[in-house]
């Protein structure tokens, strides 16, 4: 049974073996770079060929690091390292300096742990099927943190109630379209080679997640669009829910500004929300956009202040269940100002 565990074990760390591009790492670092200065960053996912390894060490008097560190988790236990590097030459590491761990290197680990309490920031790419505990961890041990996942991870409960909370957002670059190294053993209709002859595979729906204050954060969502939609100008284009006091928004462009009620919005709202212009009420699970026919959609419901329950409307005589849609409410709704009539522009 234990050999079972351990093959599986490592199957699944092999199928997360995504190794982060630099220019992707570096793009992303330059917007935290105040976070950085006099801090110990912990790249707990990561070897001595990791480009955040790499990313950090190159620029570790740029940026005015305290301390960098890294582990290595390896199935089986037999190559498990941590690295450590306070400055000096470059020569220092990565080749020396490495110290083998008693136990595989995984994040959970006891020795992993208690890198992870003397660290300030913690920056890598977990693996995508653990995010989950990854997060949980994160938080618990009230760490800052710069991570790689999927977009999906927004709808996770664990990930939904944090953000909620304020406790976590997304990061500059959301939702991309990235390249990542993997084993030669990986097999992808999306895999190509890159300059350098490694096996490279492409995937979509890559987001950034943080706890660490960005401008991009405290940027207004309306001032970002250049002509701004009215509820009262086209209430039929805004199709109210059966099982919900809300009303349906298809495109994070069309939010109404004059909307004082609720409005199911898709995750992609996530990228321009700011906390102090809209409230995040809930979260509806969709259906994959699709039509369920005619009739009544007889799903039991349970959406206010949760993720659980399904939000649909009717339209064209169907009953149409979205995909996921965040619940968000505009806390300073602006009536439209009135249109000045021909006498009035006289007088």
């Amino acid at each position: 049974m234990e050999k079972h565990k351990t093959l599986a074990a490592a199957k699944i760390a092999k199928n997360d073996e995504f190794r982060t591009n630099y220019d992707n790492i570096a793009a992303e670092m330059k917007w935290y770079a105040k976070h950085f200065q006099n801090k110990t960053v912990y790249c707990n996912c990561d070897d001595a060929d990791s480009q955040f390894w790499t990313y950090f060490h190159s620029n570790f008097a740029s940026l005015g690091l305290k301390k960098l560190i890294a582990t290595h988790y390896e199935p089986s236990g037999n190559s498990s390292y941590v690295m450590a590097y306070e400055g000096g030459s470059d020569l220092d590491l990565p080749a020396g300096k490495r110290i083998e761990l008693r136990g595989n290197g995984d994040f959970r680990n006891d020795e992993c742990v208690a890198l992870l309490q003397e660290a300030d920031v913690v920056v890598t790419n977990p693996p995508f099927s653990l995010f989950r505990p990854f997060l949980k961890q994160l938080v618990e041990h009230d760490k800052k943190f710069v991570i790689l996942g999927n977009i999906n991870a927004l709808t996770y409960k664990e990930t939904f109630s944090l953000i909620q909370a304020n406790k976590v957002w997304t990061g500059k670059a959301f939702d991309k379209t990235m390249y990542f190294a993997v084993p030669e053993s990986y097999c992808s209709k999306t895999m190509v080679q890159d300059k350098i002859g490694r096996k490279v595979a492409k995937m979509g729906g890559i987001t950034w997640y943080t706890n660490l204050d960005l401008a991009k954060r405290h940027e207004s969502f309306f001032s970002q669009e250049s002509a701004h939609s009215y509820y009262e100008d086209n209430a039929s284009a805004y199709p109210r829910y059966c099982n919900y006091d809300a009303v349906e928004v298809s495109y994070v462009a069309d939010i109404p500004i004059d909307y004082p009620g609720v409005m199911g919005v898709p995750i992609t709202f996530f990228d321009k929300y700011n906390p102090t212009e809209f409230e995040i009420v809930g979260l509806g699970i969709g259906n994959l956009g699709k039509s369920v026919g005619v009739g009544n959609y007889d799903r039991s419901h349970k959406i206010p202040g949760s993720r659980d329950g399904t939000v649909y409307y009717r339209k064209n005589d169907k009953t149409i269940v979205p995909y996921a849609r965040v619940l968000i409410r505009n806390l300073h709704p602006v009536n439209k100002a009135p249109q000045l009539t021909k006498a009035n522009k006289t007088l």
